[in-house]
């Protein structure tokens, strides 16, 4: 029998930093009305040429593995989560495996958007379990900037997102008291279309009308997100899966020591610290720095949380996200 632990983190921001202020002067918008609805003050992008969904990737994989202690060749499988690959296809676990000159070993990419990291959490842990892999590198990484409507048009989402990745080696465990506990996935499909970028899509256009068309007011090329639809569902799918979570284990919310929600809107994480009636020292967030970078979010705040010493062994760490599908998890982890 075996558990799956989080063995190494990593991440990796790009070094140009976005201020609202730097976005006032590109559309009708400031400091002050960007912090009062999404509580972000700045976000990194990428200088366009030097980095990539992957790249990013593979730079926070890098991290991980020397923290995990591990060479890389023990690396048995990659799961690569993504909502903003560097190519249609193949998707990026594949350029992962090239890139850090792995073995031939399988690579699998996720497309859950914000969920992506806990589902790929998720599906690492059963692996592990299974006994089928004995070292998992899990990334989440996202390329946000150069696919955003950076005019006043576009401004309730493009001010949101950054760019960013995280990664996590998960290996096995042999102390069942320890490690991942268990996770928790759903979707909700009737709302896809509240939160979605609809084209490029096979089953919307086909690419040569994209191409003779070149509408620069076609919408569909950019992210939709009705917001204020969004934010009622989040808080309730919140506050669900973190009890699933917590039920499943027989645990209590007192025995929290660090929540880490999927950065999406600092509001909504206010929220949530409220309603579980959680102090600030059980939450850890950084939306403030670095925006919604989706998949990415929720492993760049957990590495920035352990590097701070806010967890340390033995303590409960309960990760949660809700985003566009709708899809939303939970993972209960025993550090």
């Amino acid at each position: 029998m075996y558990r799956s632990k989080i063995k190494g983190l990593g991440f990796y921001v790009p070094d140009n930093v976005v201020t609202n202020d730097d976005l006032s002067q590109r559309m009708d918008t400031n400091d002050a009305w960007i912090q009062e609805r999404t509580g972000i003050q700045e976000r990194r992008h990428v200088i366009r040429g030097e980095d990539t969904t992957t790249s990013m990737g593979v730079k926070a994989a890098k991290i991980a593995i020397e923290r995990a202690q591990i060479s890389k060749d023990a690396i048995d499988f990659i799961i690569f989560a993504t909502l903003s690959p560097d190519y249609y296809f193949p998707g990026p676990g594949v350029l992962v495996q090239r890139d850090l000159g792995l073995k031939t070993v399988g690579a699998l990419d996720i497309r859950n958007q914000c969920s992506g990291f806990v589902y790929a959490l998720s599906i690492a842990d059963q692996y592990i379990k299974t006994g089928m892999y004995q070292n998992i590198l899990i990334i989440g990484s996202e390329l946000h900037s150069h696919g955003l409507d950076m005019t006043t048009r576009g401004r309730g989402v493009s001010v949101i997102f950054g760019d960013g990745a995280g990664a996590a080696i998960i290996s096995r465990e042999t102390d069942m008291q320890k490690g991942i506990l268990s996770t928790h996935l759903h979707s909700e499909g009737q709302h896809a279309e509240e939160l979605a970028l609809i084209a490029p899509g096979m089953g919307q256009r086909w690419v040569t009308d994209i191409i003779r068309d070149n509408d620069p007011n076609d919408e569909s090329y950019f992210p939709y997100m009705n917001g204020q639809f969004v934010f009622k569902n989040a808080v309730v799918r919140f506050t669900e899966v973190i009890n699933e979570g917590l039920e499943a284990n027989d645990l209590q919310v007192s025995d929290i020591n660090m929540l880490i929600p999927h950065q999406a809107n600092l509001r909504i994480a206010q929220f949530i610290q409220q309603k579980f009636r959680l102090q600030d020292d059980q939450v850890y967030n950084n939306i403030m720095k670095y925006g919604n970078t989706t998949a990415a979010s929720i492993p760049i705040a957990l590495t920035e949380a352990w590097e701070q010493g806010k967890i340390k062994e033995g303590d409960l760490v309960v990760l949660a996200a809700f985003g566009s599908g709708f899809t939303w998890g939970s993972a209960i982890i025993r550090w």
